[in-house]
């Protein structure tokens, strides 16, 4: 069995397999906001922020992801002025399905925007591999907490977040998004994030 290595930032070159990647995971939510799928996929590669992720690989090729936010930036940074740009002026109507899921996280928070792994790849611990190196790298920036939210119909999702030590601080119901973006209720989870041992001399 090939080794998974992880990586800060997603390779040079790989950005439109990340953003395949993070579409397969995430278009069913994204999808009403960013269709059609081949539009989608071109303006999130374009779109993404290579160091705002951190990556497994296998034999040399991207097999998942974690993209995060911090310090006002995050894996995809697409702006409402981008958006008109790949969509047209008639496509004015996504930008407030966008914004519903803005998130601004606490001083003291890092924000993860969720896991993506090849579905060749699942069942190998990428995605705790995934979460063991987002929280590294919140405590490499004074980050207290790790923070994300997860919607009520990826249970596998919540399961895997609470083994790696995540708890559910509050759930929102979105009834109103049920029929729009499939799912009816947004929960968002803390993990803390150990503090950095004494720094040898």
């Amino acid at each position: 069995m090939a080794v998974v290595t992880l990586r800060r930032g997603v390779p040079s070159g790989a950005e439109w397999q990340a953003a395949r990647l993070y579409w397969a995971a995430f278009g069913r939510k994204l999808g009403p906001a960013l269709n059609p799928p081949e539009v989608a996929v071109r303006f999130l590669a374009e779109q993404l922020n290579a160091d705002r992720a951190v990556c497994a690989l296998r034999e040399g090729q991207l097999v998942g992801l974690a993209g995060y936010q911090l310090d006002g930036r995050a894996f995809i940074s697409g702006s409402g002025r981008s958006v008109l740009r790949y969509y047209g002026l008639r496509g004015w109507w996504r930008l407030p399905l966008l914004a519903l899921f803005t998130r601004r996280p606490a001083p003291e928070q890092l924000v993860m925007d969720g896991i993506a792994v090849e579905e060749s790849a699942r069942g190998l611990g990428i995605g705790s591999l995934l979460i063991e190196e987002v929280t590294a790298v919140a405590a490499e920036h004074d980050r207290e907490q790790v923070r994300l939210d997860v919607i009520d119909t990826n249970p596998r999702a919540r399961a895997l977040y609470e083994r790696r030590g995540f708890t559910a601080v509050r759930t929102q119901p979105t009834p109103y998004l049920c029929g729009l973006l499939g799912f009816s209720a947004v929960t968002t989870m803390h993990r803390p994030v150990p503090p950095k041992g004494p720094r040898t001399p």
